[in-house]
């Protein structure tokens, strides 16, 4: 059974930074991608960033030279480091796993960034 816990979530003002951290526990065989999408209110979610399994990370254009995407294959996590935020980067962000057959999930964490 899989399960991805979500942390590092919360409220900051503009310019501000955090760092979101993604643990997976259960058996994975083969993990091809990791990565992290947001969904504000009203809007459909979009992809942020992906990491695949040798390393290439892929980003969303908004938020380009502003976030960096890192995995752990040993511990099994993902980490997203957030700096320059912007007021329109509030969203819940949720952890993806991506794998042979399909994706899975987090919970999501809210991130609130004020002007």
């Amino acid at each position: 059974q899989v399960q991805l816990v979500e942390s590092g979530g919360g409220m900051v003002q503009a310019g501000g930074s955090l760092r979101l951290s993604c643990a997976v526990s259960g058996s994975i065989a083969r993990i091809n991608v990791m990565g992290w999408y947001r969904q504000a209110p009203g809007k459909q979610r979009e992809l942020v960033a992906t990491m695949s399994n040798g390393g290439i990370s892929n980003y969303a254009d908004s938020v380009k030279g502003r976030f960096t995407i890192s995995r752990d294959s040993a511990k099994n996590t993902v980490s997203l480091q957030m700096t320059s935020l912007k007021p329109e980067d509030t969203a819940v962000y949720v952890c993806n796993l991506g794998v042979l057959g399909g994706n899975y999930w987090g919970q999501g964490t809210q991130v609130t960034v004020s002007s």
